[in-house]
């Protein structure tokens, strides 16, 4: 397989670590001038469909007949190496993942047929449960925060990773626990949020509150500026 690094993994070794946040350069208008335009494919050259040559043959095409005058903008390297050194690496700087394609792929549009993969780098953290929206197997989000002394702070809806027998799991667990308050003391906000990780009033609504005894391992992303969970 080759890997392409969602973030240049040479260039970022050079880079302030900021760079490879995606969060904060969405929200740092400052940061626009050292941002970078990898180019990492090319589909149509001189008027000549190229999507039927591999992928390999390709990126040879693009060094060949691409010539750049901004530093800015950038051919994006590749690298043949194992699946197990390349997202070691990717982590060890911070990075958000990596995808690997075959090397004599062709590219075939709107589809995933197996010859790429996108392998995301996820961090994790013990969080409590405080709510969940009911769904068709019980429980469709759970409701999730974390302890700031005596407080419980809301930092996201947790809806991915669930299967209808664990979602049916959870719900058994959690019914003994229902209560009539919410337990979070950060709720309802103003805005749902960039990312839509905000819980309001309307969103309120739609909760089942519990006490916060059940702790649960998220994954995600990253913490947004807001103290939100993204891709959780």
């Amino acid at each position: 397989m080759l890997w392409q690094c969602l973030a240049q993994v040479r260039e970022l070794n050079r880079c302030y670590k900021s760079l490879a946040d995606v969060n904060f350069l969405q929200h740092s208008k400052s940061q626009a001038k050292r941002i970078c335009y990898f180019v990492f494919d090319v589909l149509i050259c001189k008027n000549h469909d190229l999507t039927q040559l591999p992928l390999i043959e390709r990126r040879e095409l693009l060094k060949s007949v691409l010539k750049f005058q901004s530093p800015r903008i950038r051919i994006a390297e590749y690298f043949e190496t194992t699946a197990q050194a390349m997202p070691e690496s990717t982590a060890e700087q911070g990075l958000e993942g990596v995808v690997a394609k075959r090397k004599d792929s062709r590219y075939e549009a709107g589809k995933r047929s197996g010859s790429w993969a996108k392998y995301r780098l996820n961090s994790g953290q013990e969080l409590v449960i405080g709510g969940y929206i009911p769904g068709a197997h019980g429980v469709d989000a759970i409701v999730v925060g974390y302890y700031r002394g005596d407080d419980l702070i809301y930092v996201a809806r947790v809806r991915n990773g669930f299967v209808p027998a664990s979602r049916r799991q959870v719900f058994a667990r959690l019914k003994p626990l229902i209560i009539s308050k919410c337990p979070f003391v950060n709720l309802p906000e103003r805005h749902k949020g960039r990312w839509g990780e905000g819980l309001t009033a309307a969103d309120m609504d739609k909760c089942v509150w519990v006490r916060p005894e059940i702790v649960a391992r998220i994954e995600f992303l990253e913490w947004t500026a807001s103290d939100h969970l993204r891709h959780a």
